[in-house]
């Protein structure tokens, strides 16, 4: 599941709406809808996501947050550590064989650690 997966199925079970309603409600199909809650479809379009925003009837924090959230939530990555230095390249490929074997703890702090040093928000 992707971030925006997650947000999108919470929002939807707190307000008691069905995936089939929802797909309904947005022109699409549950089929293409279940996918993108679950990491099995990439990120939405803008347009989509715009649709996704109006249909939640969310305020400016939220609809932000889904933004930011859709960017983060492309489940096939691809990194280019081209020009970089070769830790980058070293910890992108010891990212990607061992991703599957942390624990969500480890993510958690991997991923806070990550947006702490950067000096960028989640």
């Amino acid at each position: 599941m992707t971030p925006l997966g997650a947000k999108i199925r919470q929002l939807r079970e707190e307000r008691g709406i069905s995936l089939k309603d929802m797909a309904a409600a947005l022109n699409v199909s549950s089929a293409y809808l279940s996918a993108l809650e679950h990491g099995k479809r990439g990120k939405p379009t803008g347009f989509l996501l715009h649709r996704m925003i109006t249909f939640f009837n969310v305020i400016w924090d939220e609809a932000e947050e889904l933004q930011r959230l859709a960017e983060m939530s492309d489940p096939k990555v691809t990194i280019d550590t081209g020009g970089l230095s070769p830790e980058a390249t070293e910890l992108t490929n010891r990212l990607a064989m061992d991703i599957g074997k942390l624990e969500v703890e480890d993510l958690r702090f991997l991923r806070d650690e990550l947006v702490k040093r950067s000096g960028k928000k989640r």
